[in-house]
């Protein structure tokens, strides 16, 4: 298949895209800015992505330069929406309109010349964090501005596609952590470890879904294959890793880590104080089920393996 895939250079696009040019298909892959203005852990993935991807610089999604690749390199048959606006996305202030316009911007125009162009499916990613998703006690209320526009992003993307006969499937993600993610927990538990220090969690008591980046990615290609066969109708799909609690999921990744790096993985579980969040918001499909065979051992011994290797 082609497959035109956005939001390629982030943590989870990068596996998503990389494991789908592997399975034979080709990835075209539009970015926002120029390749040359990446840094970091992103840096790293889109040099990685360049031996099996497609890139096209300054591409971002729904402007005049995205409908011309979307017309002039067709036929199409799948667009994997992938991109959303992050910028600032814990803030209060998060300008939540805008981020809705930057994620479906000229979406009516956008859909057209893709099934034009032979497109008939799309897949967008959702968020557990968003509105009206995930399981867990009290509300199902939207996290934050972010959680809201991606929500709002959906509602945009299920009418739309709807009026131009296009099927849409949307594939909700929970919290992925693995090699090459972006710095947030389980990259705070391994550089602190690395350095001999105890790591600080200050909110062990919120239950989240914290699911390894291989086995989410063989969901998300099974699902854009399911998606893109003519007369498959599966709406969404909402894979889960380890349900518990943060605390508990920082024991689960210690000893996983002593176990193979042999270090002291010391831990300082905090009283929690703020529980400005649901306490509680997983997803619902159990992910090891839907991948027969995986290889949990493996995973574990990837992703120590990478932090092993890359600096602290």
């Amino acid at each position: 298949m082609r497959i035109l895939f956005t939001g390629i250079s982030s943590f989870t696009g990068c596996w998503f895209a990389r494991a789908l040019a592997a399975a034979g298909h080709e990835v075209v892959g539009p970015l926002r800015g120029s390749s040359a203005t990446y840094d970091g852990a992103k840096r790293a993935r889109v040099e990685q992505l360049l031996s099996g991807c497609r890139l096209v610089p300054e591409t971002a999604f729904g402007t005049d330069a995205f409908k011309r690749l979307l017309q002039e390199s067709g036929p199409w048959d799948l667009l994997c929406h992938h991109a959303a606006e992050t910028g600032n996305y814990r803030s209060p202030d998060f300008d939540v309109p805008a981020a809705v316009r930057t994620n479906c911007l000229d979406l009516r125009t956008v859909l057209a010349i893709f099934r034009e162009r032979g497109g008939k499916a799309v897949v967008l990613t959702g968020s557990v964090f968003e509105n009206d998703e995930g399981g867990g006690a009290g509300t199902r209320r939207a996290f934050s501005g972010y959680g809201l526009a991606k929500g709002l992003t959906w509602q945009m993307f299920r009418f739309y596609c709807e009026q131009a006969g296009v099927r849409l499937g949307k594939f909700v993600i929970p919290n992925p952590f693995g090699p090459w993610e972006e710095p947030r927990f389980t990259a705070y538990l391994m550089r602190t470890w690395k350095q001999g220090q105890a790591a600080a969690v200050k909110t062990p008591d919120y239950i989240r879904d914290n699911i390894h980046i291989g086995l989410l990615t063989e969901v998300y290609v099974r699902f854009a294959m399911d998606i893109a066969v003519p007369g498959n109708s599966p709406v969404r799909i909402n894979p889960s890793g380890y349900v518990e609690s943060q605390g508990a999921f920082a024991e689960r990744v210690a000893r996983e880590v002593r176990l193979r790096a042999g270090w002291t993985c010391g831990l300082e579980l905090a009283r929690q104080q703020d529980f400005s969040e649901p306490l509680e918001r997983f997803n619902t499909d159990a992910a090891q089920a839907l991948v027969p065979g995986w290889n949990e051992k493996a995973a574990w011994d990837s992703f120590v393996d990478f932090y092993q290797r890359v600096p602290s």
